[in-house]
């Protein structure tokens, strides 16, 4: 069964991964760099100020910190565990896809830190900033979905990597956020 999913995702990574074409190449490399995320954070940071003030803003900035930690390290954790080759340094399939990305990354890419850390951040401050600003949420899901398939566009990552990064991304977010409105509660400020 392991063997039938993994093919699968092997032949869905080829696919998507062969969609690209030159005229995005550039649009997908801005995408998957983790710099061009930092407008949005400032924003999310304004936005977390404006609602919460300055001291809270410190705290959740505090807790981002520590979730951003926290899913590097569980990402790296199952990259060293599973060991599972990145796409570009796959000799079975690197003749049929697209690499994109210059320097693929480390050896192993099960699961994906670029699909933990955004989807993380998404859930994170979309659960705290949900009734202040209304589409926010979504924008904020929709933005960590294109980043996940930025990775299977530049050739580093499978589906099943995004996906995984993703799921546990959700869980890191939403626990991350129980647990500052938790601090935020107990504390006197």
């Amino acid at each position: 069964m392991l063997d039938f999913l993994i093919h699968k995702d092997i032949e869905l990574f080829i696919y998507l991964n062969n969609l690209g074409s030159t005229q995005w190449d550039g649009f997908w490399l801005f995408v998957t760099n983790k710099f061009s995320s930092i407008p949005l954070y400032a924003i999310l940071l304004y936005f977390t100020y404006k609602k919460l003030g300055l001291k809270k803003t410190l705290i959740v900035l505090l807790f981002g910190v520590l979730l951003v930690l926290a899913s590097d390290q569980t990402s790296n954790l199952f990259k060293y565990s599973f060991k599972r080759l990145r796409p570009c340094h796959n000799n079975d399939i690197s003749s049929i896809i697209r690499i994109v990305k210059e320097g693929c990354g480390g050896l192993y890419g099960y699961f994906s830190g670029h699909a933990i850390n955004s989807m993380g951040i998404a859930v994170f401050f979309g659960l705290l900033l949900k009734n202040s600003y209304k589409y926010l949420f979504s924008i904020l899901i929709f933005w960590a979905l294109v980043i996940a398939y930025s990775r299977i566009y530049v050739g580093v990552h499978y589906p099943l990597d995004v996906i995984t990064g993703m799921l546990f991304g959700v869980l890191y977010g939403t626990l991350f956020n129980k647990l500052l409105i938790y601090f935020l509660a107990k504390i006197k400020i």
